[in-house]
């Protein structure tokens, strides 16, 4: 891939809410736009952000006055899009990601869990899921491999 294939690093932040994960969402497909993404690359980088960002308005901001920022840091390079989302909210349990396995569903389906799938999701339609705190500050960083020429 040639440099001017790749797009130029960009920023997306929001407050965690309601509203939260459609805003940012809306604002990092606005600047993917010049990628021309088809459908399924696109709804691989939506189902991953819209998980990684559902999980940080659910549970580093849980309840509904504890709003707080989620910043993400997005940039297209040779290997995919590489994503850091931070956030001021509560730290993940032990401080590391969940193990993102696959729930067995060998069950009645109204025994299904209602959760659970999100960080298997993430963790299987992305790679190099990283996550760290530091500083009070939560970061996970992942790179999802879309945006090549055809």
């Amino acid at each position: 891939m040639k440099p001017a294939d790749l797009l130029p690093p960009f920023e997306v932040e929001v407050t965690s809410g309601p509203r939260a994960v459609r805003a940012a969402l809306q604002g990092v497909f606005d600047q993917l736009a010049p990628l021309s993404l088809d459908v399924e690359e696109t709804s691989t980088v939506e189902l991953v952000l819209a998980e990684a960002l559902n999980n940080i308005v659910e549970h580093a901001y849980p309840a509904p006055d504890a709003d707080g920022p989620i910043h993400l840091q997005l940039q297209h390079c040779a290997d995919g899009l590489h994503v850091r989302l931070s956030d001021r909210g509560r730290a993940m349990k032990d401080d590391m990601l969940p193990k993102g396995h696959l729930e067995r569903v060998d069950c009645n389906i109204a025994d299904l869990p209602e959760g659970g799938f999100g960080w298997f999701l993430i963790k299987d339609l992305s790679r190099d899921v990283r996550y760290t705190r530091s500083d009070g500050q939560n970061r996970l960083s992942l790179r999802i491999a879309v945006g090549f020429p055809q």
